[in-house]
């Protein structure tokens, strides 16, 4: 029979692998979000005219 101390560090493991794959599984999501920003970062916008004044890009007449 298993006694009390096996049964409790049983569950003390299980808790703690738990907490470790929770921990992993959120810092691969931020390390992929990311990721996802830097290469968008990278590539230049489709609307990117070059203008240092992002306020009136693309108006004409002003």
């Amino acid at each position: 029979m298993i006694d009390e101390n096996e049964k409790s560090a049983r569950q003390a493991k299980a808790s703690r692998d738990d907490r470790l794959k929770s921990a992993l599984r959120e810092n691969l999501k931020r390390r992929k979000l990311q990721a996802r920003e830097r290469a968008a970062g990278a590539e230049p916008s489709s609307n990117d005219d070059g203008s240092l004044n992002e306020g009136t890009a693309g108006k004409a007449g002003t």
